[in-house]
């Protein structure tokens, strides 16, 4: 009953940035921690940055200091700023969240279909 929708992708030049959105829908009554993931060709999907319901951060050491993760509780959006890019960034990025859905007592990760961020060199 939830949906998670990512945007924002798309192709930019090393050094440049790019905002991606993900927008939370459905039967939610309340979200937990939302986060970021990415997957590059050929490679495992990674934590990109995360961040709580009450605003705490986490971030991967390759993003730290580019890359910047937020949230608005009250459109159920979680953003990722993204400066400075580099080729190495370029891949899937996928929304995820920790959400507990109407009438249960329990929480479960839902995932967004992704949006491909390409840095060129």
């Amino acid at each position: 009953q939830v949906q998670l929708v990512e945007s924002g992708g798309g192709l930019v030049q090393a050094g440049g940035s790019l905002r991606l959105s993900c927008a939370a829908s459905g039967s939610i009554f309340r979200i937990n921690d939302m986060g970021w993931y990415r997957q590059a060709p050929g490679k495992q999907r990674e934590l990109v940055a995360a961040i709580t319901s009450g605003g705490l951060t986490n971030y991967a050491a390759p993003v730290k200091g580019r890359f910047t993760i937020s949230r608005d509780n009250a459109k159920n959006t979680v953003y990722l700023q993204m400066n400075s890019l580099k080729p190495e960034d370029t891949a899937v990025y996928y929304c995820n969240a920790d959400i507990v859905t109407m009438g249960t007592y329990f929480s479960m990760d839902y995932w967004g279909k992704g949006t491909l961020v390409t840095v060129s060199s």
